[in-house]
């Protein structure tokens, strides 16, 4: 259940892309992020703790006219106390790359904005494969976190915009988002990559590689592989590369 208000001026983003997406368009509409919204640098508006634990009542002091939220990212209860409080709510819904473009769109249409220029020059970056990915050229195992090790399963946005590139996710058909595995597990499906994405866990040159010395080991991005906003206009060409 979404809802907006005729008019929205002010905006307390709980979603670390969505405020990257409204601090590129209408940067004076946000009053409110979480303490893991990074994007832009500076931006100067009040924490509200993060996604998984915000301060309620501090977003509701806030008066919002509207808090943007993802259906993976947020906690139901937490929007529903918003919500109970009369505060209007718009949750997203990302699973793949045309429903982030369309979500983005609605958003922002929520928030009585037109279409800035950073979602058309994502659409034209990947317009060539959005009616349907390619056929896989590599497969891959992308872990996610480790001790415990979590890999990306099914339904997922970072899925898919591999899926997009040629790449195809060994764990697309887990019945698990987010399955948790071994390294054994992983390399018993004989990936032709590991990506190691540098968020939510921050793997790096000397955490997470040295685990699979006879595997090639791709280290990317974590923002341009799982964030939908404004970084999807030039998340093609940095995936390409780190790929």
């Amino acid at each position: 259940m979404r809802a907006a208000p005729a008019r929205v001026r002010r905006i307390v983003s709980l979603v670390p892309s969505l405020t990257e997406a409204i601090a590129a368009t209408a940067p004076d509409l946000l009053v409110g992020a979480t303490d893991w919204c990074v994007h832009p640098a500076g931006l100067d508006v009040v924490r509200v703790r993060g996604t998984k634990n915000p301060d309620v009542d501090r977003v509701i002091a806030l008066e919002p006219d509207l808090v943007v939220a993802n259906f993976e990212e947020n906690r139901a209860a937490d929007l529903d106390r918003l919500r109970a409080a009369g505060v209007p709510v718009w949750e997203t819904v990302v699973r793949d790359l045309p429903e982030a473009l369309s979500e983005l769109a609605a958003m922002l249409a929520a928030c009585g904005l037109e279409e800035p220029a950073w979602l058309g020059a994502a659409r034209t970056a990947w317009a060539d494969v959005l009616e349907e990915p390619p056929p896989p050229a590599r497969t891959a195992v992308v872990p996610i976190w480790r001790r415990p090790w979590m890999v990306l399963g099914r339904e997922t946005f970072a899925g898919d915009v591999l899926a997009r590139l040629g790449v195809a996710n060994l764990y697309a058909d887990d019945p698990e988002r987010y399955p948790k595995v071994t390294v054994e597990r992983i390399l018993d499906r004989r990936p032709d990559l590991v990506v190691l994405p540098d968020e939510p866990y921050a793997f790096g040159p000397g955490d997470g590689p040295e685990e699979f010395p006879d595997v090639r080991v791709a280290l990317v991005s974590g923002r341009h592989l799982e964030w939908y906003g404004p970084s999807l206009a030039e998340a093609r060409r940095v995936l390409t590369a780190s790929l």
